[in-house]
């Protein structure tokens, strides 16, 4: 295993109002931010936590309760849940030779003995340092089309030690091994005899990938950010399960975003900029593509989030 447990905490605050005074529905407890809010959200709709926070790409859970998640464009910082302040943090557009670049960051991931890896956009690399900010390791990443906003999103470093990079301007998933220059495996997302359309909801159309996640067959799921579906392809790029813009009925995926695989075989899909009316989050039964549960939460958190983790289950995907 390359990251610690991160569903032993037990929460201590606890907050008792509903969202906007009606609850929202929802049938795992997670952490997400939208709104200018950063909140974690009971089973039964209410936010038993929550802060002011700004937008984010990503976030995690930390064995202690503590969140980790990104803050402005380059900072990584740890939040503890009990005084919401911060109490940790790395700045990549500042730190390990990055001062004065334009740096981004889209993807970290916490690891074994305080370990942190951090792909760095417009650094076009992946590092990991300690808790003390000491650079551990670096990748460098094979970048078509550069620049800082774009050159990444979600990354993760999987169990063989290789990492899983998706990055959004080349429209490619690209396995890096630590011990080699170039990628050991490319997929390149397909456009499906579509053009390219401007834009971030459901109107528009790429192939501008926002996460990965390597399958215990040996798989790997992509959720194709405004490619509007999310796909299943095989070590030898052969597109094997797909789930289409319109094919769960009353709903509309638009930037398809975070994805989530549930110990059930389930896959949790994150659906931003989808527009009022449409989930945030959907749980999909893959073998019959059921809509098993979904976050109705538009009015709480706007259009905008792109980032989740359910905090009730230990899924593979966040292992």
């Amino acid at each position: 295993m390359c990251t610690p447990p991160l569903r032993t905490a037990v929460w201590m605050v606890l907050a008792t109002c509903f969202l906007f005074g009606s609850p929202v529905q929802a049938d795992h407890r997670l952490v997400l931010q939208g709104n200018n809010r950063l909140v974690i959200l009971g089973r039964n709709g209410q936010v038993e936590w929550e802060r002011a926070w700004g937008p984010i790409h990503d976030v995690w859970v930390l064995r202690n309760g503590n969140l980790m998640v990104q803050q402005g464009a380059s900072k990584v910082v740890e939040i503890d849940i009990r005084t919401k302040e911060v109490v940790w943090s790395y700045d990549s557009g500042q730190q390990n030779g990055n001062a004065g670049k334009p740096i981004e960051v889209h993807a970290f991931q916490p690891l074994d003995q305080g370990r942190l890896m951090i792909a760095e956009s417009g650094a076009g690399r992946i590092i990991e340092v300690d808790r003390a900010g000491k650079l551990l390791k670096e990748i460098r990443l094979r970048v078509e089309h550069p620049h800082p906003h774009t050159d990444t999103r979600l990354a993760r470093k999987l169990a063989n030690g290789n990492y899983l990079v998706c990055h959004e301007g080349d429209g490619a998933v690209r396995e890096y091994s630590p011990d080699k220059a170039d990628p050991i495996w490319e997929f390149r997302v397909p456009l499906f005899g579509k053009q390219p359309k401007d834009g971030h909801g459901p109107e528009s159309f790429g192939n501008k990938c926002f996460a990965a996640v390597r399958l215990t067959g040996g798989n790997t799921l992509i959720a194709t950010g405004n490619g509007h579906s999310v796909i299943e392809v095989t070590p030898g790029k052969e597109i094997v399960w797909k789930l289409d813009q319109h094919e769960l009925p009353g709903i509309t995926l638009a930037w398809v975003t975070t994805l989530e695989v549930l110990n059930n075989g389930n896959y949790v899909v994150g659906n931003c900029h989808a527009g009022p009316g449409q989930p945030l989050l959907i749980e999909v039964d893959p073998k019959t593509k059921t809509v098993v549960w979904k976050l109705d939460a538009f009015d709480a958190f706007g259009n905008s989030v792109s980032n989740s983790q359910l905090i009730d289950l230990d899924p593979p995907s966040r292992r």
